[in-house]
């Protein structure tokens, strides 16, 4: 799957639409094997999008876990850190 989807369970404080949006957008435009839609392709991108969107907020909204929130300060640092030890 594409690696600039990121986790969004389990955040304090939770996903943002924003967060959302930008995840479902990522999806459908690695299933279309395209960055933007041709003119023809359009609106059944955007609804692609919107439905996308709307599946991920609901799935995150009702998954319940028992672990504690994670920070998304901590969570970027770790990445960073990987990323460093990966490319140096």
């Amino acid at each position: 799957m594409c690696r600039n989807i990121r986790p969004l369970n389990n955040f304090e404080p939770p996903a943002t639409d924003t967060e959302v949006a930008d995840a479902a957008l990522q999806y459908v435009r690695k299933i279309a094997g395209t960055r933007t839609a041709s003119k023809a392709n359009q609106a059944a991108f955007d609804e692609a999008v919107a439905a996308v969107t709307a599946a991920t907020r609901q799935l995150v909204d009702s998954l319940v876990t028992t672990a504690a929130p994670r920070n998304r300060e901590v969570e970027a640092a770790k990445a960073r850190a990987r990323s460093a030890k990966r490319f140096a």
